[in-house]
């Protein structure tokens, strides 16, 4: 059994394990179980009635949380000309073509967190699928990372936006800010990208949609909100 540590196991003695969560309470005791030295990131665990190997019942996007995630996010574009102009006017941290295809190939550079890409640049960055793709960070239209205005794309993923998708067990994990927030905010980020997600609920899907969802910092031990209370 593993063992705990005594922070863990105060927060844990807050949380009755058998009880599902009204979403405004569950998140008022999340953030009282952040009880780390750092500001806990506050993350969602959404199991689905669907099946990821079926690609009529993939569910993925992306949405900008009306109050970000609280983390200071590092862009790399890949575009050219007036392009990579708007990118850098924009905030963006890197931008580059063939120059940084080489500098990830050569030097194993990963020192950003999402990667953006012009339409026309997707066949320049063909060769780094193997590394990007692994790491979750391969371009994608669905995502919004491939975009004639990777201006627009950087600005989102500057104020908060967060990509979902389901992983092989058919859930989605995603962080809705951190602790520091307060409930309020994360209230907000919680229901917005709640709302993404049932509203991208595949044609394909049958029977129950949410299957359970829960919610944690980083640290902390999981809350079971109550789903069926959250659309289906």
């Amino acid at each position: 059994m593993a063992k705990y540590g005594k922070k863990y196991n105060a927060s844990a003695e807050l949380v009755d394990r058998s009880k599902l969560y009204d979403v405004n309470e569950a998140i008022e005791l999340v953030c009282q179980t952040a009880k780390a030295k750092f500001d806990e990131t506050v993350e969602i665990h959404i199991r689905l009635g669907v099946d990821s190997r079926h690609a009529d019942q993939q569910v993925r996007g992306a949405i900008v949380l009306p109050n970000g995630t609280g983390k200071t996010v590092k862009t790399l574009v890949f575009a050219r000309g007036d392009k990579a102009e708007a990118a850098l006017a924009a905030g963006a941290d890197y931008v580059g073509a063939e120059d940084m295809v080489q500098k990830i190939t050569t030097e194993n550079w990963f020192d950003f967190d999402v990667v953006i890409a012009s339409p026309d640049m997707m066949g320049v960055i063909g060769r780094l699928g193997k590394v990007l793709g692994p790491k979750g960070l391969m371009p994608n239209p669905k995502a919004g990372t491939v975009t004639p205005d990777v201006a627009k794309a950087v600005v989102e993923a500057k104020a908060g936006k967060i990509e979902y998708r389901l992983d092989k067990t058919n859930i989605i994990h995603c962080p809705i800010g951190k602790a520091s927030f307060g409930a309020e905010k994360l209230s907000e980020n919680f229901n917005t990208l709640v709302g993404a997600v049932i509203k991208a609920k595949p044609a394909a899907a049958k029977g129950q949609y949410i299957k359970s969802c829960v919610i944690a910092t980083t640290m902390g031990p999981g809350i079971k909100v109550n789903y069926a209370k959250l659309g289906n």
